[in-house]
This record gives C-alpha cells, sequence and structure tokens, in this order.
C-alpha cells in the first residue's frame, strides 16, 4: 500500500506517519468546515430568489448545526468499528451529494432536507471528534497541539472560504459558488482513500512520543454494541458534575461561534450597509487570527491549568461581543473586534479536549468529547434559529449578540468549578 511505503520512506528519515494522519485529518475538516461556512452566504440569494424568510432558512440550518454535534458520539463510535478511513469517505460523499442535489430544490422542505438532514449527517460524521479521535489515537505527545491544529482547520476552514464564496456568489450566483465546495471534497476523498490509516499499529508503530506498540482493539462483531457505547458512555460520565460544566460551557461555544457570527455575521453586517465582500473579508481576518489564537491555545493546554485557561477565553470573548453590540459597525471598530475575537473564536477547543481527557480518561475520551461537542453544536443551532427569529420579528440583531456575550462571562465563571482531574503523565519527547 501507498500508506505502507510512505510511512517506511519517512521512518527512515526519522518522521512520524502520525503527522501524515494529522495532515489528511486537517485537510479533511478544512473542505467539511468549508461546505458548513458556506451557509453563510446563502441566507440573502435564496431569500432573493425563492422569497424564503432569514427565519424559515435558518430553520433549515439549524436542523444542520443540530446534526452536526448530535452525530459527535456515534461517529467515534462508528469511526471505532469501521474505521476512520470508511466514514470519511461516506461523510464527503453525503456532503458532496446534498450540496449537489440542492442545486435543483424549488421548495423550502427540499432544503431542510439536503442542507439540514443530508449535510448535516455528513459533517457530523467529520466533526471535531475525527480530530479528538486522531490525536488521541496517533500522538502521545503534543496531543494539545494536534488538537489545536485539528481545530484550526475546522474553525477556519469555515471563514476563510467566505470572501471566495461571497464573491463568487455575487459574481456567477450560489450554485457557482458551491461547486468549489465539491471539488474540493473531492479532492480531501482521494487524499484520504490513498493515504489514511486507523491506528499507528496498522503500519507497525507506536503512537508518537510513545516507545510501546499498541495493537488496535479488537472490534466487536455487532454494531449495535457498538452504537449502544455512547449512549453507556453518556450515563457514567453524566454523574460527574465536571461532564455538565462542560457541556454548558460548550454550548455556549457554539452558540456564540458557530450559531450567531458563523451564520448570521453577513446579514448582521449588511443592517448597517456593509457589503456582503466586506463582511466576509471580516470573517476571514478572524480566521486569520483563529489560526494563531487556536494554535496558542493547544500549546498552553499542554503547559498550563486548562480551566483557567479557559476563565480567560470565555471571558475575553464575551467581551469582544459586548464591544460590538455597542459599536458604529464602522471598518476600524470591525477591525479591532475581528483581531480580538478571532484569537479566541474556537481556542476554547484544546483546553476542553484535555480537561475531557485528564477527567474521562483516553480510552473514552473521544465518545464523551462527541456528546460535550453535541452541547456546542445544540447551542450553536439555538444560536441560529434564535437570532434568526429576534432579527425577523425586531428587524434587528443585537440582541442576539448581547445575550451571547453575557453567557459567555457566565461560562467563563462556571469553568472554574471543574476539578483537576487527573494529573498529566510527563512523556519525554522523541526528536523528529
Amino acid at each position: 500500500m501507498i500508506s505502507a511505503k510512505l510511512a517506511r520512506y519517512l521512518a527512515a528519515r526519522g518522521i512520524h506517519y502520525g503527522w501524515v494522519v494529522a495532515g489528511i485529518t486537517f485537510i479533511t475538516m478544512l473542505a467539511t468546515a468549508g461546505a458548513m461556512g458556506s451557509a453563510g452566504v446563502l441566507i440573502a440569494p435564496l431569500s432573493r430568489e425563492f422569497g424564503w424568510t432569514t427565519e424559515e432558512i435558518s430553520s433549515a440550518m439549524a436542523i444542520r448545526l443540530a446534526f452536526f454535534g448530535l452525530l459527535g458520539p456515534f461517529a467515534a463510535a462508528l469511526m471505532n468499528h469501521f474505521g476512520m478511513r470508511a466514514v470519511i469517505g461516506v461523510a464527503l460523499t453525503l456532503i458532496g451529494g446534498g450540496i449537489l442535489l440542492s442545486f435543483g430544490m424549488k421548495e423550502l422542505w427540499q432544503m431542510v432536507v439536503l442542507w439540514g438532514v443530508v449535510v448535516g449527517f455528513g459533517t457530523g460524521m467529520t466533526a471535531l471528534v475525527l480530530g479528538a479521535t486522531v490525536a488521541t489515537r496517533w500522538f502521545q505527545a503534543r496531543r494539545g497541539v494536534i488538537v489545536g491544529l485539528m481545530t484550526v482547520s475546522n474553525a477556519t476552514g469555515q471563514l476563510v472560504f467566505l470572501p471566495l464564496l461571497a464573491s463568487l456568489t455575487e459574481a456567477y450566483g450560489w450554485r457557482v459558488a458551491l461547486s468549489l465546495n465539491v471539488a474540493v471534497l473531492m479532492l480531501a476523498m482521494m487524499i484520504v482513500l490513498a493515504l489514511m490509516r486507523n491506528y499507528p499499529a496498522d503500519l507497525g508503530l507506536a503512537p508518537y512520543g510513545s516507545r510501546e506498540l499498541q495493537p488496535a482493539p479488537i472490534r466487536s462483531a455487532r454494531l449495535s454494541s457498538l452504537l449502544i457505547a455512547p449512549i453507556v458512555a453518556l450515563r457514567e460520565a453524566s454523574v460527574k458534575p465536571a461532564f455538565w460544566i462542560l457541556f454548558f460551557t460548550f454550548f455556549v461555544c457554539g452558540l456564540s461561534t458557530n450559531g450567531l457570527i458563523q451564520t448570521h455575521w453577513i446579514s448582521i453586517c449588511g443592517d448597517y450597509g456593509v457589503a456582503a465582500v466586506s463582511a466576509a473579508g471580516m470573517l476571514a481576518l478572524i480566521g486569520i487570527f483563529d489560526f494563531i489564537g487556536t494554535l496558542g491555545a493547544g500549546w498552553l493546554s499542554d503547559r498550563f491549568d486548562n480551566r483557567w485557561l479557559l476563565f480567560w477565553f470565555y471571558g475575553l470573548r464575551g467581551l469582544s461581543l459586548i464591544f460590538l453590540s455597542a459599536s458604529g459597525f464602522d471598518y476600524v471598530t470591525l477591525s479591532i473586534f475581528a483581531v480580538f475575537y478571532g484569537l479566541d473564536w474556537v481556542a476554547t477547543v484544546p483546553p476542553t479536549v484535555k480537561l475531557t481527557v485528564e477527567n474521562f480518561g483516553r480510552d473514552k475520551a473521544n465518545i464523551v468529547f462527541g456528546w460535550i461537542f453535541a452541547a456546542h453544536q445544540l447551542g450553536a443551532a439555538t444560536a441560529t434559529f434564535g437570532a434568526g427569529y429576534i432579527r425577523t420579528d425586531y428587524e434587528t440583531f443585537l440582541p442576539a449578540v448581547y445575550i451571547a456575550g453575557f453567557m459567555c462571562l457566565l461560562a467563563a465563571l462556571s469553568v472554574l468549578a471543574i476539578g483537576r482531574g487527573v494529573r498529566r503523565t510527563v512523556v519525554v519527547q522523541p526528536a523528529e
């Protein structure tokens, strides 16, 4: 196989194949995130073409976000049973197929089915749980950095595609713009099928940072038992206060990012006369600073108390949203907001993953984090529908921005109640 030959080639040069898997996962999550983020440019053109209200379009997007999160725990179980490569392949097919079929939609229910259910299922199978799975399987050392890298690909991918998609939408229409998403998804699928492997043991390797070969777990003959595993994990995790605190704070994380700013940012700025392309450019700026902030958060999460990191991340995000709601939406104000909010866009993910591993163990971490991530997307769905409802009824998004800001401040205080969990074992990192 190509992957085995490449692994031997890299090993001879002191490079672990885990970095290849991380790179493939980065590309995959970047491609699927681009499809997630494209929803932000659809609201205005769909409203013009079909006469649907912001609330109606937001309802379909909210369903997509809910599926995106709720499938997380079960996606982890499917990856454990069928392997990451098979699950990713099916997911990319669903996303690309859902987008292509939407080119011919005429009725609102068709959008709900295609963008809400089909695309929601596909993106849910490659959510942040995929990044957490790769980090826990392939890396013993530098796990926080890897989670940060995977988070960057997911969050930044939802933002950096937007200026190009907005420009293509204005020039050629939303169907041509989304064709770019489909092309990127197909490219990612070819790379996954060629190079992705499920466990280091598949190539005779130990995880990066470890010298001990860890055999791949024995797969259960019954898929049903694996699909029940997330329910069992939820029941066991739910007795610990740390689970509910992480669940609540990640709900607020989704409420204040994907659901509000990512989905409605172009419409929020449009209410103040900011052109769609300019608003999308601001989102790209947020994406650039998110890249810096999230990688930095991954580095910090390996070295400092993650509870205090989350306190500062949620607190500063809340203050930036309150600042935005009180601003005049001029270019200078939006630029200041983009920098500070961008640094904190999803910097909360690496510390949340680390706290999940510390409090619930490495073996169950990806499934428990799947449930915590489900809260993130339920928060996103709440903000997507809620902000759309507020805009339709009150002709402004500002109450939604205020609510998100103060919820972040509440999350900042809540996270300090988490126990320190299990102390980490220091592992000597190998030379690359």
